[in-house]
């Protein structure tokens, strides 16, 4: 598996999305309780946690799949909820994952890959199938151009669905538990493609329980719980370490598993 480079996405110069006081609720079911989050260009931030503390809702919003109660979130220094994007151009700035792949059953992987460059960028079939090529031999499925999802191993289509999220040259990565559907065998196959996603110079905001992923590629830890950041720093440190009481709790119980 040859590894990904997007070396334009290096750099420092301020944050590159910013999350203020984001507050989330479903009628009397509060999610996010005034959460602030900034993450630098080219972080790779990990977000761990209880099933149900929010932090899947967290990473939601950041593209707007989950609209905020009141809050501010800033991509690029842009207010991405004042109208001066529009949802399709923020989903282009911030390429997702989901923990099912989602690709389109009738399409060929070629065609997956393409289909939105060609009709959101307006990007030439010829382009946006060489572009689609590259990305497939840098994931490691050069091969399977041509095959149809149910043709491949869930490894092998989640692979897939990060090549498509990269075809449309996302700022910022979001994956929300990509590995979590995934049977243990072709779990790793998945994280070695995030972890030269990460080596790139990707930003990218990760909900997993992949405390291993976490320890290694991670430059933040941020455990959410309750619906707040309770305790967040160097993953090895909020690892070895943990300073909260909830955190303790959290990672015995990961432990355990």
């Amino acid at each position: 598996m040859n590894a990904i480079s997007f070396p334009h996405r290096i750099g420092t110069g301020g944050p590159i999305l910013e999350m203020k006081k984001i507050h989330l609720s479903y009628g009397d079911n509060v999610v996010l309780k005034g959460v602030d989050l900034n993450v630098q260009r080219g972080e790779v931030v990990v977000i761990v946690g209880p099933s149900g503390g929010g932090k899947s809702s967290l990473l939601r919003c950041a593209n707007l799949l989950q609209r905020i109660n009141s809050g501010q979130i800033l991509l690029e220094g842009e207010d991405v909820l004042g109208g001066s994007l529009n949802e399709d151009q923020i989903r282009q700035r911030v390429g997702m994952v989901f923990q099912h792949y989602h690709l389109f059953p009738h399409l060929t992987v070629l065609r997956n890959l393409t289909l939105a460059p060609r009709r959101v960028l307006k990007e030439s079939t010829a382009d946006a199938e060489r572009r689609a090529r590259e990305l497939l031999t840098k994931v490691g499925l050069s091969e399977h151009a041509d095959h149809y999802p149910d043709q491949l191993s869930g490894g092998q289509q989640q692979r897939v669905a990060i090549a498509r999220a990269l075809m449309m040259n996302p700022h910022v990565m979001l994956f929300d538990e990509a590995t979590s559907a995934l049977d243990p065998e072709l779990v790793g196959e998945v994280l070695a493609v995030m972890k030269d996603l990460a080596k790139s110079g990707m930003t990218m905001l990760v909900v997993t329980h992949e405390m291993g992923f976490a320890r290694e590629v991670g430059d933040r830890l941020v455990l959410v719980a309750g619906g707040n950041i309770v305790e967040q720093g160097v993953p090895s440190q909020v690892l070895d370490f943990p300073q909260h009481e909830r955190t303790k709790q959290f990672l015995a119980r990961m432990t355990k598993h």
